[in-house]
């Protein structure tokens, strides 16, 4: 869909003719104090809360209130196997097999769970690589990794770079850092979607060239899973994490989801650490036997999960499979399209779009960068009823979530824009 058109009256057409504009309503959305509905462009930093989130919690509540520890087995949803309601539709949605998927900890926890496995540094290949403008969370994790094993964090970081005067990452500079340190390279680690950019990384071609040097690569999917088609299983990665909360609607600080590429399901030799969450499950409660571990993803988990966090994303989970992942980055494109038409429709030259203008090389979040802006712009678009997220120095992060963002949204949003930039 290309020919887009200028007017609210072509905005409102669109919304009419989306067979998932229904799942909006499905949502609570934010209201200002006159009770009108606020324009929520921030799902890429906290999604929405689906109403049927308080049932699924409730119904928890319920059972620990009646049953007590007996609802680990008599519950309705028995919470001794409670994590794996959610392997299905988690794995459709990140492109993996229900063996390479499994909910469990934080996001950063996860992270460095999986650098337990996965990197495995010598005196000869120690170095980690990622993308220069990676989530601080990533570099602290891999810098703290690093020294932890002995290495200089300054001297074992390497950053992949944009080039001088571009934000976009190059994978022919990618193709150079390998070729000439390959073999001092132990872990590719880079963010599946950069969280400022936006740029959507080709998964599949990073891991190809990481591993063709000998390097274990893995993805920080956090701006990913939910968002794009992220395919983990086919991309032959190592590993990859990502959080609940964004574009899955889990609620603030929920669980993480792991993925563990099925070749290393069965590998007892890689080292972990390890809990009684991780052992067999058909021994785990005779609490005398030795360690026997669980084959895949699942045999990195440590410890009973909490309920009410994974009740929360079950519900969006639910959401999600009731909608079809495919049908929504159907809706994504469209949606996003649309927006980046009216920006550029404006015609000011103030404002730049920094995320890849080809829609297979993004999801639904376009950073805007606005020439000697400051946070005060953040400040008026809130003020107007916009809810985005403000980057330093000059970048307005938004993301029209197509789950519940609608093309109204979209043209709402330029509109107040600008109306505040002139």
């Amino acid at each position: 869909m290309s020919n887009y058109k200028l007017g609210l009256e072509y905005a409102q057409q669109q919304d009419q003719n989306d067979n998932l504009s229904a799942y909006r309503d499905q949502f609570h959305i934010p209201k200002d104090n006159h009770g009108n509905e606020l324009i929520y462009m921030t799902g890429n930093s906290l999604g929405l809360q689906p109403k049927i989130t308080k049932s699924y919690i409730n119904q928890e509540l319920e059972d620990w209130a009646n049953l007590g520890v007996e609802g680990h087995t008599e519950g309705k949803n028995p919470w001794l196997h409670y994590h794996e309601f959610l392997t299905e539709t988690m794995a459709s949605i990140v492109g993996a097999k229900p063996l390479e998927v499994v909910v469990m900890n934080s996001l950063t926890a996860n992270l460095h769970f999986m650098m337990v496995s996965f990197y495995k540094p010598t005196p000869k290949r120690y170095k980690i690589l990622i993308e220069a403008d990676a989530f601080p969370s990533d570099k602290y994790a891999v810098e703290s990794q690093l020294r932890h094993h002995g290495y200089d964090d300054k001297d074992g970081l390497i950053l992949w770079k944009a080039r001088e005067g571009e934000e976009l990452a190059n994978y022919d500079d990618l193709e150079t850092i390998l070729k000439q340190q390959g073999d001092e390279i132990a872990l590719v680690m880079i963010g599946g979607v950069n969280y400022y950019t936006g740029q959507f990384f080709d998964l599949k071609r990073i891991t190809q060239l990481g591993h063709s040097y000998g390097c274990m690569v893995g993805f920080d999917c956090a701006h990913g899973a939910g968002n794009v088609p992220l395919n983990l299983h086919d991309s032959g990665a190592d590993f990859a994490v990502w959080c609940s909360y964004k574009y899955l609607n889990s609620g603030p600080g929920s669980l993480s989801g792991a993925f563990v590429h099925e070749r290393h399901a069965y590998r007892k030799d890689l080292n972990r650490f390890t809990g009684w969450w991780s052992h067999n499950k058909t021994t785990r409660f005779r609490m005398r036997d030795d360690f026997d571990q669980l084959p895949g993803a699942e045999g990195w988990q440590l410890s009973n999960p909490p309920i009410l966090s994974m009740a929360a994303i079950r519900a969006s989970l639910d959401v999600f499979a009731a909608a079809g992942f495919d049908k929504l980055c159907q809706k994504s494109k469209q949606l996003t399209g649309y927006f980046e038409f009216l920006l550029n429709q404006l015609d000011n030259s103030d404002i730049k779009i920094i995320t890849p203008s080809n829609p297979d090389e993004r999801g639904c979040q376009l950073s805007i960068q606005v020439k000697n802006a400051d946070k005060s712009l953040h400040t008026k678009l809130t003020e107007a009823g916009i809810i985005t997220d403000w980057r330093e120095p000059d970048v307005i992060r938004c993301a029209p979530v197509p789950l519940y963002n609608s093309f109204k949204d979209v043209y709402g949003f330029v509109e107040r824009l600008k109306t505040i930039l002139n």
